[in-house]
């Protein structure tokens, strides 16, 4: 057999060894928890870090772990040049386990499915690469440069595990992948701004609801009083607005995707706060939702024609916390990788004033671009066309993944364009052919890569 058939067998000969690992770390709920004063993102954060390095030294790695918690990697190969894999470990919440049908940290195989939260976002897809790598070493493949799977634990959040990783002074590798995102590759991402609108609570309001910044919720809860309930059903019912009625709570029904993609989704927070405007609520917050971003995803009343090749400009309302003191709203905003960033502010802020709401930056990632021309974009290609028989043309996304973490680095799977992308939802999954042959085209691409 030539390498590149004795690679896809040892890649095939792992297969049960790496599902048996996807089934040790999706059991970890690694939610970011910052109560645990001995861990920087939480105890499960940090116990599932520690898991996949002992999994990677079974494998033949060396491995490093941060002495605070913060990132780990594990590195195989000789040579001057690094080559990185950056993965993450943390997941987003889980949200109403009601929503689920498996078990969303114990992995469930049913119907050639690999369910639990995940597997597709983003551990699935770095134990993929891992065993892809182990496939390379058991080939007897010689790796001419090094190779070095980078761990982060804050992703899902502010990136300060990567960051960490960046500013302890290691090694920046030359060029990289993600598996993060969709095949064939992301090769232009556009900036992500997270940012809070807050103001007191002068009304009479308490809502809370929505779990991450970069998630649109599916479900938005308000608990009517008797007297509300009659007219709350009328207005959703004209709105055509889907909603259940438990008690005399009124569960606002959206469709959750990841706010990369929430033209493709429905902000249940944003239903509901049209649905409270209409019933007459003074709440700051909920007039604003509902009379400047309702469900124009685009902003386009706002900011008109934001556009360029990375598509356009996107909003998504993750959460709302209105307590008797304060009114908070966290947004997640796209921005197109040549606009202004800083113009789009002052548009936001001025509107928000206008509502006494006050703008508070919460995060804010740069956006990343690697030209087709490159090396990586071309050796990515050549393997990726090789063994799926299809086109391969890079793609920009709203997507923030860890490649705009360093330069030289894209998304590259291990979603394929015909599978269905379950990331931050319920019964997320992969399936099982995917992940194999996710597996087989890692491994040859880091073989040209390392060649």
């Amino acid at each position: 057999m030539n390498n590149k058939d004795i690679i896809k067998s040892k890649v095939n000969d792992l297969v049960p060894y790496l599902v048996e690992a996807i089934k040790e770390i999706v059991s970890y709920r690694s939610v970011l928890d910052e109560t645990a004063s001995s861990y920087p993102f939480g105890k499960e954060i940090d116990e599932c870090l520690k898991s996949t390095l002992n999994i990677c030294n079974s494998l033949g790695f060396r491995t490093y772990y941060d002495k605070d918690g913060y990132y780990g990697y594990a590195e195989v190969g000789e040579g001057p040049e690094l080559i990185g894999i950056l993965g993450h470990l943390d997941v987003v919440p889980e949200g109403d386990l009601s929503a689920w049908s498996h078990p969303p940290y114990r992995l469930t195989i049913e119907d050639n499915k690999l369910y639990g939260r995940g597997t597709q976002d983003d551990k699935g897809p770095t134990l993929s690469c891992i065993y892809a790598i182990k496939a390379l070493l058991n080939s007897g493949v010689k790796l001419n440069k090094r190779i070095r799977v980078i761990l982060g634990t804050d992703e899902e959040n502010l990136w300060r595990g990567i960051t960490r990783y960046k500013s302890n002074g290691e090694e920046i590798p030359s060029m990289g992948i993600t598996p993060d995102s969709k095949f064939f590759c992301i090769n232009s991402e556009k900036g992500l701004l997270q940012a809070k609108l807050t103001c007191k609570n002068t009304s009479d309001m308490l809502l809370t609801a929505g779990n991450a910044f970069n998630s649109v919720p599916d479900k938005a809860m308000y608990a009517c009083s008797h007297k509300e309930l009659p007219s709350m059903k009328e207005i959703l019912d004209n709105l055509t607005f889907k909603y259940d009625i438990k008690d005399n709570n009124i569960y606002v029904l959206g469709k959750g995707v990841h706010s990369a993609s929430s033209a493709d989704g429905i902000n249940a927070i944003s239903r509901l706060a049209i649905a409270l405007n209409k019933l007459g609520y003074t709440s700051n917050s909920i007039r604003f939702i509902a009379e400047v971003i309702g469900e124009n995803v685009a902003l386009s009343n706002l900011l008109p024609d934001c556009e360029d090749i990375s598509g356009k400009l996107t909003v998504n309302v993750g959460k709302i916390d209105i307590t008797k003191d304060t009114e908070t709203i966290c947004l997640d905003i796209r921005i197109p990788v040549t606009a202004d960033k800083d113009q789009i502010i002052d548009v936001i802020k001025a509107k928000g004033e206008e509502y006494g709401l006050s703008y508070e930056e919460y995060d804010w990632l740069a956006p990343s671009y690697v030209p087709e021309d490159h090396f990586l974009i071309k050796t990515l290609k050549e393997v990726y066309e090789a063994e799926t028989g299809l086109e391969a043309i890079p793609e920009a996304s709203g997507g923030a993944t860890y490649a705009r973490a360093i330069d030289n680095c894209v998304a590259f799977g291990m979603v394929f364009p015909d599978s269905a992308k379950t990331e931050h939802q319920p019964d997320e999954y992969i399936t099982m052919d995917d992940l194999v042959k996710s597996t087989e085209i890692y491994a040859l691409t880091l073989y040209k890569l390392v060649k």
